[in-house]
């Protein structure tokens, strides 16, 4: 099943999508929310069942698939070409980085580049939106069973601000307000998990990141465990799991400015495109 939330003219409209059908979840759950995780099982039996109205996917334009999420955790260095392309090390551990709330963004917003950045470099990762909490889970838990879905995500950082302001950690160059696109489809993990997937970043179109999650040194499943040792995962959280080889920050591709176009895209979970503003059109 997708999940996903419209805009509309009226304001948002989340909907379950099943096959070529959408329905409206409106009634049944409100929004797509960290309160309402709960409810998205039971919304796809709904739909399954008739007891959802039918509504039209034309011409869709997707907000984020959850609001209001809490926490951002982002996993770094997880892809092991990519660890190699930036001069690391592959880590013997997950590395934990945060973002802040308010880099949650829709899937096809212009992003505004800080007025400061000269180092602007894009991330394609799969996320993860989690479903109940997840706290000191044992050998005996499934991780995937606190998984409310998989999405598309970009993980737009400042390299500068990551690394050369970094006062010692990362988060400086991942807070930038709207550099987590998230969507346009909030996945089921049935529908995800069991093989490879492939991710790919463009920029203006010119291949960049083309890779597959079998590259990842942590799993899904492992970096849920792993950080639930050390912090409590809530519903709506979402956790990045890192990005392959490919981005600018290799020395093999320019930087991003204003008027560039990035698209990102993963196997059976859509694609996502942001284009570049200047700092000065800021509203």
């Amino acid at each position: 099943m997708k999940f996903a939330r419209l805009r509309t003219s009226n304001g948002i409209t989340p909907v379950i999508v099943s096959g070529e059908e959408a329905y409206d979840l409106t009634e049944f759950l409100g929004d797509i929310t960290p309160n309402t995780m709960d409810l998205l099982d039971p919304a796809a039996v709904a739909a399954a069942n008739g007891k959802l109205t039918r509504v039209s996917l034309a011409d869709a334009k997707f907000a984020a698939p959850i609001s209001h999420t809490g926490a951002v955790i982002a996993i770094g260095m997880n892809y092991a070409a990519h660890a190699a392309e930036s001069g690391a090390a592959p880590p013997k551990l997950p590395v934990m980085f945060m973002k802040t709330p308010n880099t949650l963004a829709a899937p096809d917003d212009p992003f505004v580049i800080p007025a400061r950045s000269v180092k602007m470099d894009w991330e394609v990762e799969l996320a993860m939106v989690i479903k109940k909490r997840a706290y000191e889970l044992d050998e005996d838990d499934d991780p995937l069973d606190y998984v409310a879905g998989f999405a598309v995500a970009d993980d737009l950082s400042e390299r500068t601000f990551q690394i050369e302001e970094s006062g010692g950690q990362w988060s400086k160059g991942k807070c930038v307000p709207g550099s987590t696109p998230l969507g346009p489809w909030l996945v089921s993990p049935d529908d995800v998990v069991g093989s490879p997937l492939r991710l790919r970043s463009f920029v203006n179109d010119e291949p960049r990141q083309d890779s597959s999650t079998a590259d990842m040194i942590f799993d899904c499943p492992t970096i849920i465990r792993h950080l639930s040792q050390y912090l409590a995962l809530e519903p709506g959280d979402i956790v990045l799991t890192g990005t392959p080889e490919g981005v600018a920050l290799s020395g093999r591709f320019p930087y991003l400015k204003p008027g560039d176009v990035v698209r990102i895209e993963i196997d059976g979970l859509g694609s996502q495109t942001q284009t570049m503003v200047a700092p000065e059109a800021r509203a």
